[in-house]
């Protein structure tokens, strides 16, 4: 039980800003850290459906309210995943071969490429956003989703070969209990697909499609560009997986009475 909470707390303490007492990161304490990665994803989705809730039951304006819900993820994990996108970005467009690739992704510089995906990731999720706009069982979809992401970036973690021996991925993987923490995650995506198909059954399903079918180009990226997964493309996935589903369930939704 003491390694489970050790576990717990190390999660949130390396994914999230939320305060959390202090535990050794030993490989003990470690072992089971990604059963706990997609709770950080129900705090962010139970945040984003009370501003939402706030937003329609109080009147704020629409553009404040999508402002709000596309930096709610960003203020509860400190933007660590981002910074993830930002340098898959660069990499990924500089076009040079595995091993220049590689040292881009821990090149703490920003390039204009990084620039240049940052906004079209915000300015996506705002439109994403903007378009569901008051669709509440639209938005509570999109909220399991942000445990979806994770549970899937975790599966990445334990299943995808690492490109690198030395790195914070590679780190994580070989201190977690693969089987145990990938049977956690497979009933993890069970339940949330059955939950949001129950939320509703158009959205949920469209929503989950998109984040196996991103989930799928990302294993496939990762291993032809970069030889395995990293830290950083593993935040590359959160972050485009999130903005696809948010993106296919505003477009669904436009077809959908509510």
């Amino acid at each position: 039980m003491k390694s489970l909470w050790n576990s717990f707390k190390i999660a949130f303490s390396m994914f999230s800003k939320i305060p959390m007492p202090q535990a050794e990161w030993t490989k003990e304490n470690m072992k089971y850290m990604f059963c706990f990665f997609p709770l950080i994803g129900s705090v962010i989705g139970g945040v984003t459906m009370l501003a939402a809730w706030a937003g329609i039951r109080y009147g704020f304006d629409r553009t404040f309210v999508t402002i709000v819900l596309v930096l709610i993820p960003v203020l509860i994990t400190g933007g660590i995943h981002v910074d993830g996108l930002l340098d898959t970005a660069d990499a990924m467009s500089s076009w040079q071969e595995r091993k220049r690739r590689l040292e881009i992704l821990k090149d703490s510089n920003a390039g204009a490429f990084a620039v240049i995906t940052a906004c079209v990731y915000f300015l996506t999720l705002y439109g994403a956003y903007a378009q569901i706009g008051e669709n509440f069982r639209a938005l509570c979809v999109l909220s399991a989703g942000f445990m979806v992401s994770r549970s899937l970036s975790g599966m990445g973690v334990i299943m995808i070969p690492k490109a690198r021996e030395d790195g914070t991925v590679a780190e994580f993987s070989r201190k977690a209990q693969d089987r145990t923490v990938r049977n956690v995650l497979v009933v993890y995506l069970i339940l949330l697909l059955m939950l949001m198909i129950y939320l509703h059954p158009v959205y949920g399903s469209a929503a989950f499609i998109a984040a196996v079918l991103i989930f799928a180009y990302y294993r496939h990226m990762a291993l032809k560009y970069f030889g395995g997964t990293t830290g950083d493309l593993a935040g590359f996935f959160l972050c485009i997986c999130e903005a696809g589903m948010a993106l296919v369930i505003a477009v669904v939704s436009n077809f959908m009475i509510y």
